[in-house]
């Protein structure tokens, strides 16, 4: 079994170098919610370095709220400004000899973009126009998923170590209890039981199916690096290879 293990880098969380060591893809952060043109040339110098394959992070204009507010853009201005995200990423890193794989969303972009079908069409079309090679990383499920199948794009369906579900498969939202899993014992019995039997029990008891082909695992947790080595260690001890 091979798991792509993922992180979002380039947010000033002071443990990318760290975190590098460890995934085998990163989504680096564009501007919009975190970041800058030197970040960017940074973290994608730091990833060439660690082998690990390079993604770009595209947020909702947000930097007051970390890319976490809810906006109501136009379809053709989520268009616009997700191509502009992905294009200046694929650009630095074409730049420094590496070539960008996939895109994923930031927070409530992501979010709504798992609702959202015109959102979600957007952004896939977007990506498609950048590079139609590209992978499109979404919620396992989700509309965003269905977008990037319609525009001929790979998907990776993506699970959170970390984060509670609804029974539909979706995110608790972070406004909400049960949205952030402290336990790491808890957190980790989760994700192996998304990967290995493709579900997981929601935070009302029922269970959701789910398709786990990348695991998110989010570097700005207190013990973000400690749960990063023990997730690597079961997915090790299960036979999991960890491959982008």
């Amino acid at each position: 079994m091979i798991i792509d293990l993922n992180a979002d880098l380039g947010e000033g969380c002071g443990r990318d170098a760290e975190l590098l060591k460890l995934v085998s893809s990163a989504n680096i952060a564009c501007g919009f919610h975190a970041g800058d043109a030197q970040t960017m040339l940074a973290s994608v110098r730091e990833a060439l370095k660690n082998g690990v394959a390079i993604g770009a992070h595209p947020s909702f204009p947000d930097r007051e709220n970390f890319g976490r507010t809810a906006m109501n853009l136009p379809p053709e201005t989520v268009y616009a400004q997700t191509l502009y995200q992905t294009g200046a990423l694929a650009a630095i890193t074409r730049a420094e000899g590496g070539v960008m794989r996939h895109v994923k969303p930031h927070g409530m972009l992501y979010n709504q973009a798992a609702k959202d079908a015109q959102l979600a069409d957007a952004i896939a079309k977007a990506v498609r126009a950048c590079d139609p090679s590209l992978i499109l990383v979404g919620l396992a499920g989700s509309e965003l998923i269905r977008a990037g199948e319609r525009y001929g794009l790979k998907t990776r369906q993506e699970v959170f170590a970390d984060r509670g579900y609804q029974a539909d498969g979706s995110l608790v939202p972070r406004t909400q209890p049960g949205a952030l899993i402290e336990d790491e014992e808890q957190a980790l019995a989760q994700t192996l039981g998304m990967v290995e039997s493709g579900r997981v029990k929601s935070i009302t008891g029922e269970w959701a199916s789910v398709t786990a082909q990348t695991v998110c695992i989010h570097g700005d947790g207190e013990h973000a690096l400690a749960f990063a080595r023990r997730l690597r260690a079961a997915f090790e001890a299960c036979r999991i290879n960890i491959e982008a």
